[in-house]
C-alpha cells in the first residue's frame, strides 16, 4: 500500500514503517556522534517503543554498549492497516542492534500484567542473568490492576476550580479559549492508580524476588513538572498528584534497594512532542512557543538529546542538576528563567494571527508527524510498502 498520514483528533492513524526505520537510524546516528560512555551492561524499558523510552534503549545500547529488553503494547498490521508507529519502532530498533551485535529483545503485552512481568523476567534471568538499569517510561491511559482486576482510567484535569485557559488546534493553528471542569477525588484516584508509582514498585519489587538485580541497581522513572503556565494542568492537577505518588514511590524502593547499594530516582525531563503531549490541553500551545525561544536562546534539545544528556551528566555522570529531593533536574534548560521570562511574555500576545510568528508550530507539526514515520527527507512516500513486511527498511 502506499501509505500516508491520516490524521483524527489528536492522533495520527497510519505509521510508515520505512519512516519509522529512517527515524531509529537518525536518533542511532546522533548518540553514535556523541561517542561512548561508561554506562549499564543490561538493562530494562518498561514503555520502549517511543519517545524518552525509545530513546533510552537507543542511548543505553549504542552510547553505553548494553544488552535490552523492553516492553511495549504495540498494534500489529494487517493486510489492510499498518501497525502502530511503536510496533515499527521496536522492529527498526532490533534490526539496527543485530546489524551491531547487540542483544535486543522486546516484549509486546499489558506492561501492567503480572503475567507480562514475570515472562519478561524469566528471559532476563535465562539470556542475561542480572540487570544493572530499569528504565521505567510507561504512558498509558488505562490500567487493569493486576492484583484487584479493577480498571481504572486516567483524567488529565485541573484540581479545584475550573480552569480558564488559551490553548491551541496544531493542525488548523487556531488559538482559542477554553475552560477545563475539574475532576472529581475519584477521577483523581485513577489517575494515581494508572500514572503513579505503583506499577514501578510492582516490577522492581518482582524483579528482586526473581533475584535478577545486579549490585548497585539503580532506576529511573520519568516525570515532568513544567512552569507556571502549565501548572493547573500539570503540578497543580490529577497529572501532578500522579507525580507526587512516583515521588513517593521512588523513596520507597530506595529503601528496598539499600542492601544491594542501589538506588530509585526520578528525572524531570523537559516537554517533548509525542503522542501523551498532543492530548494534553494548553500543552502544545506551550510546547510551540516553548521550542521557538529555546531555539533563539541555543538551549533547545530534541528528544534522543536530552536523554542521551541525562544518561551522560545525570545517571552515568555527576554533572546534572538535582533539586532537594534528589531528583535529576533535566529541565533546568526549559525553566531557566530567561527562557520562563520570554515565554510569559508571548503567552500574553499569542493569538490565531501571529502564532506562526511567535512560535514554532511549523516545527511541531513537522515533529508530530515524524513521530509516526512520516516527514523524513530520504523516504519515498510515493513507493509502495508492505505493512505486513517491512523488510530491512534501511
Amino acid at each position: 500500500m502506499i501509505v500516508k498520514p491520516r490524521i483524527r483528533g489528536f492522533i495520527c492513524t497510519t505509521a510508515h514503517p520505512t519512516g519509522c526505520r529512517a527515524g531509529v537510524d537518525a536518533q542511532v546516528a546522533l548518540v553514535d556522534e556523541h561517542g561512548t560512555f561508561q554506562g549499564p551492561r543490561n538493562v530494562l524499558v518498561v514503555g520502549c517503543s517511543g519517545g524518552f523510552g525509545l530513546a533510552s534503549r537507543i542511548v543505553a545500547t549504542f552510547g553505553g554498549g548494553a544488552s535490552t529488553v523492553g516492553v511495549s503494547l504495540e498494534r500489529e498490521p494487517s493486510a489492510t492497516r499498518t501497525a502502530t508507529a511503536g510496533w515499527y519502532n521496536n522492529l527498526a530498533f532490533e534490526a539496527v542492534a543485530a546489524e551491531r551485535g547487540r542483544y535486543a529483545r522486546t516484549f509486546d503485552g499489558d506492561a501492567f500484567s503480572d503475567e507480562l512481568r514475570h515472562r519478561v523476567i524469566g528471559a532476563i534471568a535465562a539470556d542475561l542473568g542480572k540487570i544493572d538499569l530499569m528504565v521505567y517510561s510507561l504512558a498509558a491511559p488505562v490500567r487493569t490492576h493486576p492484583r484487584s482486576g479493577d480498571r481504572f482510567r486516567s483524567a488529565i484535569k485541573p484540581l479545584g476550580l475550573p480552569f480558564s485557559v488559551k490553548t491551541l488546534d496544531i493542525m488548523s493553528g487556531e488559538v482559542r479559549d477554553i475552560v477545563l471542569d475539574p475532576a472529581d477525588e475519584a477521577e483523581a484516584e485513577a489517575t494515581v492508580a494508572v500514572m503513579g508509582g505503583e506499577d514501578w514498585e510492582f516490577w522492581v519489587d518482582s524483579l528482586r524476588e526473581a533475584d535478577v538485580l545486579a549490585p548497585g541497581f539503580q532506576t529511573v522513572a520519568f516525570s515532568y513538572l513544567g512552569s507556571g503556565l502549565t501548572a493547573r494542568i500539570y503540578r497543580e492537577g490529577t497529572l501532578g498528584r500522579a507525580k507526587a505518588d512516583v515521588d513517593r514511590a521512588a523513596s520507597a524502593i530506595s529503601d528496598r534497594l539499600a542492601d544491594l547499594g542501589g538506588e530509585a530516582r526520578v528525572a524531570v525531563l523537559k516537554a517533548i512532542v509525542s503522542q501523551a503531549s498532543t492530548a494534553i490541553p494548553v500543552v502544545p500551545l506551550y510546547m510551540s512557543l516553548l521550542f521557538r525561544v529555546m531555539r533563539e536562546q541555543g538551549s533547545h534539545e530534541s528528544c534522543i538529546e536530552h536523554i542521551d544528556r541525562l544518561f551522560r551528566d545525570g545517571l552515568y555522570g555527576d554533572t546534572m542538576p538535582t533539586d532537594e529531593t534528589g531528583r535529576l533536574r533535566a529541565d533546568a534548560r526549559e525553566l531557566a528563567e530567561s527562557v520562563q521570562a520570554e515565554l510569559a511574555r508571548r503567552w500574553d500576545l499569542v493569538d490565531s494571527g501571529n502564532i506562526a510568528e511567535l512560535s514554532d508550530i511549523a516545527e511541531f507539526r513537522e515533529e508530530f508527524l515524524r513521530i509516526f514515520g512520516f516527514g523524513y527527507p530520504d523516504v519515498d512516500y510515493d513507493a509502495d510498502v508492505d505493512p505486513m513486511d517491512p523488510g530491512p527498511q534501511a
